[in-house]
């Protein structure tokens, strides 16, 4: 598969996965674990598809280095509010110029007004990645031969 190809995959075609979730009350300690559970890199904050902000790996460590305490610190404190947001028939190439145009790591995926997945910086590196690879075991259907 070429660059050019893979540019025009629609992104639910790898961010179908559910959602993981905290509230915006959750301690330090609750979103870590979350995060842990879903082997995430990044979560909503919020109820459902009421998504108020979102969180990651990196979030937690910031509030560690500035010595928050985790039992005192909520997901709200630290969540990222200025959300971007694309839609599940998004190409993966409008996902990326989005993420450098708006210096994000994570978009969220919506699908008539449900949140339906993340896209990370680091999704989009394996997708081309895979496409790139002279390597066919792997196929961006997720998929072995």
């Amino acid at each position: 598969m070429t660059m050019t190809t893979v540019g025009n995959l629609p992104v639910s075609t790898f961010a179908a996965d559910a959602v993981a979730s905290v509230t915006e009350e959750a301690d330090l300690w609750r979103v870590a674990e979350a995060l842990v559970e879903a082997d995430v890199g990044a979560l909503t904050v919020g109820d459902g598809d009421d998504v108020r902000g979102i969180v990651s790996e990196r979030d937690i460590v910031r509030a560690l280095a500035a010595r928050r305490d985790p039992s005192k610190t909520s997901a709200a404190d630290i969540a990222h509010t200025s959300l971007v947001w694309c839609d599940a028939a998004s190409t993966v190439a409008e996902v990326a110029a989005e993420m450098m145009e708006r210096y994000v790591r994570h978009v969220l995926v919506e699908d008539e007004g449900r949140v339906v997945g993340i896209v990370s910086a680091r999704d989009l590196l394996g997708v081309y990645a895979a496409a790139d690879s002279t390597d066919d075991y792997f196929d961006l259907e997720g998929t072995a031969d």
